[in-house]
């Protein structure tokens, strides 16, 4: 009888144990689906495992399986000088590499392939060494009997700048990174001097001895200058002060900000997205020398894009929403005067040369500012020139509006720069909205006729949420039908078939930071869930701040060019913890508080040691949902949610939040999909022609710009 009852007590225990462990795993889960979960306190996806050992330590034990699904289908070009010369945009060589092969037929340098090759979905083994050929014959005769070489495009590389010829392409180690091809050893050589030219390379590139190690972040650096947070959420301290420290790492000797740990330098677009996200009050007066070396001739710089930047690109303008949100951050006039007198300048410029009767502004995507990744390969750069992009008209009607703030702040008239924005924020509202889709069109295009391009673009939405280009109504519905897939918002949705990943069938972090702080704008809470976890995830398996990763698979490995330590992704996760959970929003004479924070997130949050003007500043926050129901300052009931300027010294802020319940709000989880292949119609005796697509079910007919006839079969 004793043995029965001890047996039923032992059993009652192990139910109960059971029952509590599984409680707080429940209790412990900030977000899964699927394909991944994050915990407070790691990130599990299939076999892959991240742990937060402490706020100064993360291990993963990650591996990446990029090798295992390597295609034997390779695409590629041949380089001289590493120039993009050889064939036009788009036009590429390609070829399948059959098991037991280890050397290409002999290319011919500006021929383009004579047949095409069919991708089988064979993949090739690790570490397969294999030769490519190219007759180079046709250049070196033009050199001796010219004394330069002409390209298709009519440029021209003159004998004695000859440097060498190298290989492209984007399977590793190919890479398209057409400026950097020496350092990545992708130079060709013709050791019997006949004229071909070889390159053997291991191809699928896969180090074994990594393949079951346990990697970690230990943090190395002294971040105990900066802010620091705490939270009752260990991975969000972790991740914050690991982006802490990879942005310590990312100031170079000139106080200027580096893009990346493989990418030196200050790019335009790249400082000032991530200005705005944190930098402006991460470290003001480097955001300000990395501002001002983006500056030439009283002018922003244009400094990449198609057809040699501005203005085929035009998204420069983004510099101003970086240079006036610094302002509000430090409240330096001297700083916003030389901000207004180049932004007049650049604005100017832009009123009189891309401007488009329609009040839209014309130039290439946003930060997608690689042709083919977004625009079809039929595109020119004067046809990507022609275009009218959802983001880029969102940045240039953000950059007037605040050009009109920065000229009322110094007194000066304001009005024309308002009228401006209002013109292209009513123009994106009537050209580029689509009332079926619930979300903005991508871009307008064509040459005297213009056409909708209906596919979905993740920055230029966001944008136009942030920025209130969209309406409540607009902007609560771009936020819940716009297609999200399981490891984030992709760049552009559907995908480009045949466009390895970058932008193309990419995930951004930044962006998705940028996605986040819409979907917190209009109070979705499923959506702000899944997007932060799409932050974390990555970041805490990787132990670092990658650029992007692969739509499908959510890896870092297969992406066209990728780097760590990337500064706007680093700055993503920074501004999720000041801008959503401290609801930070800076204003010209103060900060105004607004928390966004989830249920799964509720709990303690501190944010110390935060140098604001001439305070520092300790900020608590408690609770969850959207609405404070307190604030105090220094122990004392503050009126409103707003803190003045004018403070200095040490303060404490406490936040206790009302943990009301988030609207009702829905969520479009997608597969990612591709759209289907272009068409290439030829005009013959009258007759449009072309071959059957695959899954294609109509072909709709456009004639200058409109609907004609529509084809129900193949």
């Amino acid at each position: 009888m004793k043995y029965s009852f001890k047996l039923l007590f032992l059993l009652i225990i192990l139910i109960s144990s059971c029952e509590k462990s599984a409680l707080e795993k429940r209790n412990n889960i900030l977000y899964k689906s699927d394909a991944f979960a994050v915990y407070k306190d790691s990130v599990v996806q299939a076999n892959n495992k991240a742990e937060i050992v402490s706020s100064d330590k993360i291990t993963s034990n990650y591996k990446s399986p990029a090798s295992e699904n390597f295609s034997n289908h390779i695409t590629f070009k041949f380089s001289i000088n590493e120039k993009d010369i050889e064939l036009p945009s788009g036009m590429d060589h390609h070829l399948l590499i059959e098991n037991g092969e280890h050397m290409s037929p002999v290319f011919v340098f500006g021929q383009a392939d004579k047949k095409p090759v069919e991708d089988k979905g064979e993949k090739l083994p690790v570490n397969y060494d294999y030769t490519f050929q190219v007759d180079m014959s046709p250049i070196l005769k033009q050199f001796d009997s010219k004394g330069y070489y002409e390209a298709f495009d009519g440029s021209r590389i003159a004998k004695q700048d000859f440097k060498g010829f190298y290989i492209t392409g984007g399977s590793e180690p190919l890479t398209w990174d057409f400026s950097n091809l020496d350092e990545h050893g992708l130079k060709l050589s013709d050791e019997d001097s006949d004229g071909i030219y070889t390159i053997t390379l291991k191809m699928n590139p896969y180090d074994e001895s990594q393949s079951e190690t346990i990697k970690s972040w230990q943090l190395s650096e002294d971040v105990s200058q900066k802010a620091s947070y705490k939270s009752d959420q260990p991975i969000v301290d972790a991740l914050f002060k690991l982006s802490t420290e990879e942005a310590l790492k990312n100031i170079e000797a000139d106080s200027t900000l580096r893009t990346g740990a493989e990418w030196g330098g200050v790019w335009t677009r790249d400082i000032s997205y991530s200005i705005y996200l944190a930098f402006a009050y991460h470290e003001p007066e480097i955001a300000k020398i990395s501002l001002m070396k983006k500056v030439k001739r009283g002018r922003i710089i244009q400094d990449t894009g198609s057809g040699g930047a501005w203005p085929v690109s035009s998204d420069r303008t983004v510099w101003t929403i970086a240079a006036w949100e610094i302002y509000k951050v430090t409240g330096d006039k001297d700083w916003l005067q030389s901000s207004f007198e180049i932004v007049r300048n650049t604005l100017e410029d832009d009123y009189k040369t891309i401007k488009d009767e329609n009040g839209l502004y014309k130039g290439e995507s946003s930060f997608l500012d690689w042709r083919e990744q977004t625009y079809p390969k039929w595109m020119s750069n004067m046809d990507i020139a022609e275009s009218m992009n959802l983001g880029t008209n969102v940045v240039h009607y953000q950059a007037n509006n605040v050009l009109s703030k920065m000229a009322a702040a110094l007194g000066k008239d304001s009005k024309i720069y308002s009228e401006r924005a209002q013109s292209i924020k009513n123009a994106i509202n009537k050209e580029l909205w689509q009332e079926d889709s619930g979300y903005y069109a991508q871009y307008l295009y064509g040459r005297e006729y213009m056409n909708l391009s209906p596919r979905f673009e993740a920055l230029g939405e966001a944008l136009s949420i942030i920025f209130d280009v969209a309406d409540e109504n607009k902007a609560q519905r771009i936020i819940s039908e716009s297609p999200i897939t399981p490891f984030g918002v992709t760049c552009i949705y559907p995908q480009i078939p045949g466009i390895s990943p970058y932008h193309n069938n990419g995930i951004w972090p930044f962006v998705q930071s940028y996605w986040n702080l819409a979907a917190a704008k209009v109070g979705n809470e499923k959506v702000l869930e899944q997007g932060l976890a799409s932050i974390y995830r990555p970041s805490a398996l990787f132990l670092t701040n990658y650029e992007n990763f692969v739509a499908q698979s959510g890896d870092f490995e297969g992406t066209e060019i990728n780097s760590s330590r990337m500064l706007w992704s680093m700055s993503g996760n920074l501004a999720m913890v000041h801008r959503l959970f401290i609801g930070m929003n800076f204003e010209e004479n103060g900060i105004r508080f607004q928390p966004v924070i989830t249920k799964a997130y509720s709990g303690k949050h501190t944010l110390s040691n935060f140098k604001y003007r001439n305070a520092v500043l300790t900020i608590n926050v408690d609770g969850y949902g959207t609405k404070i129901e307190s604030i105090l300052f220094d122990g004392k009931k503050l009126e409103g949610v707003f803190l003045d300027a004018t403070i200095s010294g040490e303060h404490t802020i406490d936040i206790k939040m009302a943990n009301n319940e988030f609207p009702e709000s829905k969520i479009n989880l997608v597969e990612n999909k591709f759209s289907l292949t272009n068409p290439k119609a030829t005009l013959a005796d009258g007759k449009l022609k072309w071959e059957p697509i695959a899954n294609a079910k109509t072909y709709r007919i456009y004639k200058n710009g409109k609907v004609v006839d529509e084809i129900s079969q193949n």
